[in-house]
């Protein structure tokens, strides 16, 4: 083989390798993004104000990214998976959260663990009714998400009174180190989880197997049903965390505080390269994703749009990105 065939090859393998990295792709789109940003007459003019923005970009991406590792979970793991529950079940964490610690330090650790433990009973309940009740995951998890919503009106009645623990308010909200906010230390921290959850653990080799083939799996001695069952109970205690951490962030709490993670969140996994069907994906592909979701967020809040038409583009930009999928489903089959 002589030098050009060498040459030839490589150019082959980059390229090849460009094209099936979609996390890749994801993040190239985020930088375009972040560099239009600074075009904007709101947008970065220094050196130093751009690391301010990215560093602020980054830590509203991570909520989402957080929900997202739910969903990536669920999606990975096939049979049309998603979870619609994820707003309702955000909203439960963030309000047990504002309404209990109610400015109470000592209170924090108790109320994270009773926070993740409804979100992980939440996640069973779907699960159960997934695999032993035969329900398809999107009118399960759409039923729960009504079911819960109607707890919170019960519980609540209407009133939402509380406060943020200020420890809360320290690590999440501000600056940690190096002028770092302290949620994105925590985003980190999860990443590894997830991402060693997912490629060095035997529940995540069974995972895609499950997603690829259920049939194939059960006959090579995966327990399926206990492995989704206990994929929504991540997803579930995954949101509720995501909520808890959520009051940190706002110092506040409401009935619908969720709603706007659910979209970006879905979004978030397709960007990434999970695909919907399940059997493939990663959380790093999320990642990638949350930052182009928060990055289309920002441009679009920066154009002033109201809250309502940006939930129709993202509801929009998921729609096109099924039809995508569906024809690239269509010429693989």
């Amino acid at each position: 083989m002589n030098e050009s065939e060498v040459s030839n090859n490589s150019n082959k393998s980059i390229k090849k390798a460009i094209k099936i990295s979609p996390p890749l792709i994801a993040m190239l789109i985020a930088v375009v993004l972040f560099l239009l940003s600074g075009l904007l007459p709101a947008g970065y003019s220094t050196l130093q104000g751009a690391i301010r923005q990215a560093l602020n970009i980054l830590r509203l991406a991570s909520f989402i990214a957080i929900i997202g590792a739910g969903q990536t979970l669920v999606i990975i793991s096939g049979g049309e998976g998603i979870d619609l529950s994820a707003a309702p079940i955000v909203t439960v964490g963030a309000l047990l959260t504002y309404m209990i610690i109610n400015g109470q330090n000592y209170l924090i650790l108790p109320v994270l663990l009773l926070v993740i433990l409804i979100g992980a009973a939440i996640g069973l309940l779907n699960g159960l009714g997934v695999t032993y009740l035969k329900i398809s995951p999107f009118v399960m998890t759409l039923v729960m998400s009504g079911v819960v919503q109607g707890a919170l009106i019960l519980w609540t009645k209407g009133y939402y009174d509380g406060k943020v623990a200020p420890i809360m308010t320290q690590l999440v909200a501000r600056d940690l180190i190096w002028g770092i906010p302290g949620m994105i230390f925590i985003w980190i921290i999860i990443g590894i989880l997830m991402t060693l959850l997912l490629e060095r653990t035997r529940y995540g080799k069974q995972l895609f197997a499950i997603g690829v083939n259920r049939t194939a799996a059960r006959l090579s001695g995966v327990k399926v049903n206990r492995m989704v069952i206990l994929t929504y109970v991540l997803a579930g205690a995954m949101a509720a965390f995501s909520g808890f951490l959520l009051v940190g962030y706002t110092q506040n709490a409401g009935p619908n505080l969720g709603n706007q993670y659910l979209f970006p969140s879905i979004i978030a996994v397709a960007i990434g390269g999970t695909q919907m069907s399940g059997g493939k994906g990663s959380y790093i592909g999320t990642i990638a994703g949350a930052i182009v979701i928060q990055l289309i967020s920002s441009l679009l809040t920066t154009m002033q749009l109201p809250q309502a038409l940006q939930q129709i583009i993202y509801g929009s930009l998921l729609v096109v990105i099924l039809i995508i999928y569906g024809r690239e489903k269509g010429l693989r089959s």
